[in-house]
């Protein structure tokens, strides 16, 4: 406690009162005061556990069974977040390798995008994406040259993610340590693959950050998370369990400063690119064009036509 008041105190005169440090290696357990489980809308089968089977470092991790359908999703995570730059780095673990269907594993609530909107990391056509949930936007898009520019998330071992959110836009993503140009986008950044979500003038200012699962199917998975850390520099993967400081809680949390809470929900979502002509709204070649709960565009440009991919999600093609 000593620790954390001194790097409080330090953080307020250097002026950083926006800043942040958590990590969590949950050697010490699941604090579910300070690591809460995020299910708004409904929870129908999904689960969230301490798991001492399998862990990145020592021997816990936290386990996310993530349930076919929408309601079977199932989160944990912290609201104890910076203002202005956000990194979070986190070692996770699947199960199954993701498949060509829209997921998320990880979201973060979004006022920027209005009222109960998030921030979505996650993947479709077997490869990682963001989703902003206000336009069903996607980074990158989902064309064979945008699919090509992300990576997939290799299954039965541990992978390190990190992601930064910038306060200009920026979004910045490494798998393994390695930078992910599809998955990049910013005033600095050039990625051909990002006009649908450049198009809108949201910058993202997430209020906390959730890891788990969440299905606009009937896919069901199990994620593993160990080693969180959540600052307002870049964290990098290290090699080995982040070190903590202890703190009131029985989990090894450290905590500088937070911010503000929120709350939010989710709802289905997936991605389009349209264009309005004088016929009317068109969605453009590889944009959505149907779906469970899709309101855009239903009629492709020429000479593509919609083709069905499943009960969420058709194609212009």
């Amino acid at each position: 406690m000593k620790r954390q008041s001194t790097l409080l105190g330090l953080a307020l005169g250097l002026g950083s009162v926006a800043s942040a440090q958590v990590t969590n290696d949950f050697e010490s357990g699941w604090d579910q005061t300070a690591w809460p489980t995020y299910a708004p809308d409904c929870n129908q089968g999904g689960t969230v556990t301490l798991d001492s089977t399998t862990a990145h470092s020592g021997k816990n991790s936290i386990r996310v069974d993530g349930a076919g359908g929408y309601c079977g999703h199932a989160f944990f995570g912290t609201k104890q977040v910076p203002t202005g730059d956000l990194y979070v780095r986190a070692w996770m673990k699947s199960s199954k390798e993701l498949n060509d269907n829209h997921v998320t594993f990880i979201v973060m609530p979004d006022p920027a995008e209005g009222t109960n909107k998030h921030l979505r990391i996650g993947g479709m056509m077997k490869v990682l994406l963001y989703n902003r949930e206000s336009d069903d936007a996607t980074l990158p898009e989902l064309s064979p040259q945008g699919v090509a520019s992300s990576v997939g998330l290799p299954a039965g071992s541990w992978n390190c993610f990190e992601y930064h959110v910038g306060p200009d836009g920026t979004l910045e993503t490494w798998v393994n340590d390695a930078y992910v140009p599809g998955l990049s986008v910013g005033p600095n950044i050039a990625n051909p693959n990002s006009n649908a979500w450049s198009r809108s003038s949201v910058k993202p200012t997430p209020t906390g950050v959730f890891f788990g699962w969440e299905s606009y199917g009937n896919d069901a998975n199990t994620f593993w998370y160990d080693d969180i850390a959540i600052g307002s520099s870049r964290i990098g993967c290290g090699s080995g369990s982040v070190s903590s400081a202890s703190s009131a809680s029985s989990t090894k949390t450290t905590l500088v400063t937070s911010t503000t809470k929120t709350s939010a929900t989710s709802t289905k979502t997936s991605t389009t690119t349209s264009t309005t002509t004088a016929t009317g709204c068109v969605a453009t070649h590889w944009g959505q064009c149907d779906g469970i709960g899709y309101t855009g565009c239903k009629t492709c440009e020429a000479p593509y036509t919609c083709k069905y991919n499943n009960d969420w999600y058709s194609q212009c093609l």
